[in-house]
């Protein structure tokens, strides 16, 4: 009933760029918060970033400075700007949403099906 569909990811030099896109689509009626998690091998998912849709913003610790989130609530999508790039940031990142749908009362999560990032010289 909604998909969200990843851009952006890809390999990229340390101290280099990437941004990240997630456009979810269906039966939506509303998105409170979305965000961006990471899941690197052998590490539990975290989340990076996350926006409520009334601009509240959170970031980990070790992306502070250096990612910045953001969404277009008329276009149902969130970006990360990722600058300043590490190694320790390669993982495939995940985007993640709370979405409601018409004709519901409640909301449910729904997650992308991941981007590759690689930070590597």
């Amino acid at each position: 009933q909604v998909q969200l569909v990843e851009s952006g990811g890809g390999l990229v030099q340390p101290g280099g760029s990437l941004r990240l896109s997630c456009a979810a689509s269906g039966r939506i009626s509303s998105i409170n918060a979305m965000g961006w998690y990471r899941q690197a091998p052998g590490k539990q998912r975290e989340l990076v970033a996350g926006i409520m849709r009334g601009g509240s913003i959170y970031y980990a610790d070790s992306v502070k400075g250096r990612f910045t989130i953001s969404r277009d609530n008329a276009k149902n999508t969130v970006y990360l700007q990722m600058n300043s790039l590490k190694p320790e940031d390669t993982a495939v990142y995940y985007c993640n949403a709370d979405v409601t749908l018409w004709f519901r009362a409640t909301s449910s999560d729904y997650w992308g099906q991941g981007t590759q990032v690689t930070v590597s010289s």
